[in-house]
């Protein structure tokens, strides 16, 4: 199924004559590595950006530490942060950002399996919460990357 997406995902941004970027906490770079399995993944995609721990996530994004302070690694707040850097730092025309609590562990307040998605284009940053549920570490990694990949092949679907 993920091969199916970045496949749709390749087609829709070639025809569009657009670029791709990727900010990833929780998936680790499982979402870049989907899309770069496509053999000519390199006509829409340049680079993406790892950025697990916080101070990566403002040295490579800029995403702001009072952000992080006020509203945790795991917020559409910094999900937002994290799109809107990767994209200009990558000249890319849309970004996708993941970061979440892939498990084990969480808290009451933020759980296992919760997973803040932002998708950013020039003009607007959409952002979202999927509450994946406890469902083990692979299997929440592998639920927010399939996710990641249906925001891009929607956004590209719909221009």
């Amino acid at each position: 199924m993920t091969e199916v997406l970045s496949r749709d995902i390749l087609l829709h941004a070639r025809e569009r004559g657009v670029t791709l970027t990727t900010a990833e906490s929780c998936t680790g770079g499982m979402v870049s590595a989907a899309i770069t399995d496509v053999a000519g993944s390199s006509d829409i995609f340049h680079r993406g950006f790892v950025t697990y721990s916080n101070a990566a996530k403002q040295e490579m994004l800029g995403v702001r530490s009072e952000t992080l302070e006020v509203h945790g690694a795991v917020s559409e707040e910094v999900a937002r942060e994290m799109a809107e850097g990767a994209r200009k730092a990558a000249e890319a025309d849309l970004a996708v950002a993941i970061s979440g609590i892939a498990g084990p562990g969480g808290s009451e307040h933020k759980p296992e399996g919760r997973v803040c998605f932002a998708l950013a284009n020039s003009t607007e940053t959409i952002t979202e919460t999927k509450d994946f549920g406890a469902l083990g570490r692979g299997n929440v990694r592998a639920a927010a990357t399939h996710h990641a990949l249906e925001l891009l092949r929607s956004a590209l679907s719909d221009d």
